[in-house]
């Protein structure tokens, strides 16, 4: 049984909430507080194994509340917030934190069903999640360090070609991840294309975060885009992205077709799409989250000529989507990832020295 605490302001919040929890078999609601002064007299008496939290809160607002429970009690956190872009800012700092995962409260009646959904997967996921690799400065260095795990100066990189891309998939812990990969690539790095399992109306300010601590650009991606090189694309909340092929390279296609393995965006989608049209053009990386969405998309990849990478579990915050890849043979490379970066700068010289050869 997964014993969940429930810390919100709202009284409306703290009813719906624990009633979607408890009609679950797995799940228990041992208790509920309206604010973290409160949450903190409960934790002992509850030894919760999940706590969901709000991020606006009277006395102490949910996000230190947060880098105090990392700091002295690690704890499984799942963030349930109000979709507004102060409440996004809010939720993003909190997945830096070392919050698990960030569910979005209903905006309406009709939208209790999906809440509800997401709000028991992402318990069920936060219960089995490996806090202590996901706060460890030994294990994840959020500051990051430089690429060159294979003594690789990323200054070796030359003309970068609009005729290659790298394809990145993560879920839970994947937001952390990737702060800590991305910042790592050089401007002249080839296109990127990132599907982030998360929920409509946090990619932009999760791409704009990213945008402030990377080289590279980063934005959300939209219909259309071209994948330039030194560029990063990030797929929009609830949109499936993939990749087509113009005159001029690749570029993005943001369509509304329904969920692929419970999620939209789907990794496995982008990934189908990278190994139709690019193939030995391509890098694919599967990052830390629950569940097998990717690993069947990493295998096309890998099976049209793809370098593919899978994060190791240790540096996992969740061995799921990679376990998942390294089972059925899809990850060529399977690296903490802290390697990740210098892995993928080391085969872009590889490509530019066999056409030079």
């Amino acid at each position: 049984m997964i014993k969940v605490l429930v810390v919100d302001d709202s009284i409306f919040d703290r009813k719906l909430i624990s009633f979607l929890l408890n009609k679950q078999e797995d799940i228990e609601v041992v208790g509920t507080a309206e604010d973290p002064y409160e949450a903190r007299q409960l934790l002992a008496e509850y030894k919760p194994d999940v706590i969901t939290l709000d991020m606006l809160m009277p006395r102490m607002d949910g996000l230190t509340f947060l880098k105090k429970l990392m700091k002295h009690l690690p704890i499984p956190v799942v963030v349930v917030s109000s979709v507004t872009p102060a409440n996004s800012k809010r939720a993003l700092r909190a997945l830096a934190a070392g919050a698990i995962e960030v569910i979005s409260k209903p905006k309406a009646e009709y939208d209790a069903r999906e809440m509800e959904q997401d709000l028991v997967r992402a318990v069920r996921t936060a219960s089995v999640a490996n806090v202590i690799s996901h706060t460890t400065p030994g294990v994840l260095h959020i500051e990051g360090e430089q690429a060159n795990h294979y003594g690789l100066n990323e200054r070796g990189i030359h003309g970068p070609s609009k005729e290659e891309l790298i394809a990145i998939g993560s879920s839970t812990g994947g937001t952390r991840a990737l702060e800590f990969l991305l910042p790592q690539l050089p401007e002249n790095i080839p296109g990127v294309v990132v599907v982030q399992h998360m929920p409509q109306g946090f990619t932009k300010q999760f791409a704009t975060r990213l945008n402030t601590l990377c080289r590279v650009e980063v934005v959300e991606a939209k219909h259309g885009d071209k994948v330039l090189p030194g560029k990063v694309f990030i797929a929009p909340g609830d949109k499936h992205m993939i990749i087509g092929k113009s005159e001029e390279g690749f570029e993005v296609k943001v369509i509304d077709t329904g969920k692929v393995n419970h999620h939209r965006p789907s990794v496995d989608v982008l990934f189908d799409s990278v190994a139709r049209v690019a193939g030995s053009k391509a890098m694919g990386v599967i990052l830390t989250g629950m569940g097998a969405d990717g690993a069947k998309g990493l295998l096309q990849m890998k099976e049209t000529g793809s370098y593919t990478i899978a994060q190791d579990e240790k540096s996992s915050v969740v061995y799921g989507m990679p376990k998942e890849a390294a089972k059925i043979g899809a990850a060529m490379d399977i690296l903490p990832l802290k390697g990740i970066a210098g892995a993928i700068l080391k085969h872009v010289e590889t490509k530019k020295l066999e056409v030079i050869a």
